[in-house]
């Protein structure tokens, strides 16, 4: 800043002082001219007066204007003692002989005089005065001066201003700095300054209750996934140490009867299955928003369709009956069919055998809106605002496999989304899921294949 205020300052005053030097150049220039045709005027009414060959011409002073007189043979008279000036040039020549009535001229001389010829008579007068520079060389000089007095005054001013002005910022840095060091996110940086710089303070004071809220959200997350983990862990851990003891005494037969061996590797494969699920939960949950996976315009009940027979898969024993209408939005293709497989998965958990899961897919308005509900106990109203929440399970539901995850990656999805999922009780008493997304506008070359989509499946 210091750079630009003096390269700023010392640019305006040369640009002023081209300006004010060429203006006063023509002023002295109309001003030496005006002199000249007076000073000739005067001559040439005394040598109309006298003639050209009796016309006073007083002694030259030593300094002054120059005059000459041209006769009408083209002789010349000048004053005694006077310096002598070029000769008479053809263009002046012609005005002594009546081509003109007078003429100036300075560009085709090379001493630097300026000569003004006047017809008197049957020849000319002249004067002359020598090119004086010397005015524009003292202004130069002063405006020389003054324009580095300036330029120093503006470096200085310029200086005195940008520290102060960045006085805010340097301690801005040396805060960031020290946040970076000490990985200290609790300590905020002093609002202070005005303007850009409030803001821009204000700004990393939020960027830094951000990571704060990541960095608390993160240790949760890992308090949670350890006590999540430890139950499945424990139990896997004990069954297997159960089997290898009783192999290393060589009574695992005799021990375990088939039947107790049956139920027993039942148990192992339902942990492992247990904690695959919960590891592929917890790799959702951590992943947060971010995925590679690009959004695109697609049939909602395509997804539907699909996150159902992945579910049949699942759990053969549970019957999950669709009743779907084509409803396009756009969003990420694989995240959302998670969000639907974890939908029917939590309701297959609680619905009886004999009652099936009901999905169904409608249009609302400008909105996309999909439907899950179970026969089951439905939730309470006291468990209903924290269904959502991460690891969260009700007392009743302790005793069924799950991590508690599914519902907050379901919330997660539908919120990157746009959309919005709620909880309620269903016609059949048990949960009824309700999630709503903005609808899109539906390919023109798919209108026709969107009119037969609706059905029914079991």
């Amino acid at each position: 800043m210091t750079v630009i205020a003096a390269t700023a300052i010392a640019v305006s005053v040369f640009v002023s002082f081209q300006v004010a030097s060429e203006l006063m150049n023509r002023k002295l220039l109309d001003t030496a001219e005006d002199q000249l045709h007076a000073d000739s005027r005067v001559l040439a009414t005394n040598a109309e007066r006298a003639g050209l060959a009796q016309v006073p011409l007083p002694p030259y002073p030593g300094s002054g204007r120059l005059v000459r007189v041209i006769l009408p043979d083209g002789s010349t008279r000048t004053p005694a003692g006077q310096p002598e000036l070029p000769p008479v040039s053809e263009q002046a020549g012609r005005v002594a002989e009546g081509a003109s009535t007078d003429l100036l001229e300075s560009a085709d001389w090379d001493d630097g005089y300026r000569v003004y010829t006047l017809r008197t008579g049957d020849g000319a007068v002249q004067v002359a005065d020598l090119a004086d520079d010397s005015p524009i060389n003292e202004f130069g000089f002063g405006m020389l001066v003054i324009g580095l007095l300036c330029v120093a005054g503006g470096a200085l001013v310029g200086r005195t201003v940008a520290r102060a002005a960045l006085a805010p910022i340097d301690r801005l840095t040396a805060a960031a700095v020290r946040v970076a060091d000490t990985r200290d996110l609790d300590a905020d940086i002093p609002d202070e300054g005005g303007g850009e710089i409030r803001q821009l303070i204000q700004s990393i004071n939020d960027m830094l209750a951000a990571l704060r809220e990541s960095r608390q959200a993160q240790r949760l997350l890992a308090e949670d996934a350890s006590h999540e983990l430890k139950t499945p862990l424990t139990s896997l851990r004990l069954n297997v140490e159960l089997l290898i003891r009783l192999d290393r005494r060589g009574t695992l037969d005799s021990a375990l009867p088939a039947e107790s061996r049956t139920r027993l590797l039942h148990d192992l494969g339902a942990q492992v299955a247990e904690l695959s699920t919960l590891a592929a939960e917890l790799t959702e949950v951590a992943r947060g928003d971010v995925s590679d996976e690009s959004t695109e315009l697609i049939d909602f009940a395509d997804v539907v369709v699909a996150a159902a027979t992945r579910a049949r898969s699942r759990m053969p024993d549970i019957e999950v009956a669709l009743d779907v209408s084509s409803v396009w939005v756009t969003g990420r293709p694989a995240a959302l069919q998670r969000a639907v497989l974890n939908l029917v998965d939590n309701a297959g958990k609680w619905s009886p055998a004999d009652q099936p899961v009901q999905v169904r897919l409608r249009a609302a308005g400008a909105s996309a809106v999909l439907e899950v509900d179970d026969a089951g106990p439905g939730i309470d109203a006291a468990d209903a605002p924290r269904v959502f929440d991460r690891f969260y399970r009700a007392d009743s539901a302790r005793a069924l496999p799950g991590s508690g995850l599914g519902l907050s990656i379901v919330q997660r999805v539908v919120d990157a989304h746009g959309g919005r999922v709620t909880v309620a009780r269903s016609t059949r008493g048990g949960a009824l899921l309700r999630v709503s997304l903005p609808a899109a506008s539906a390919p023109t070359a798919s209108a026709g294949f969107a009119a037969g989509k609706d059905t029914a499946a079991r």
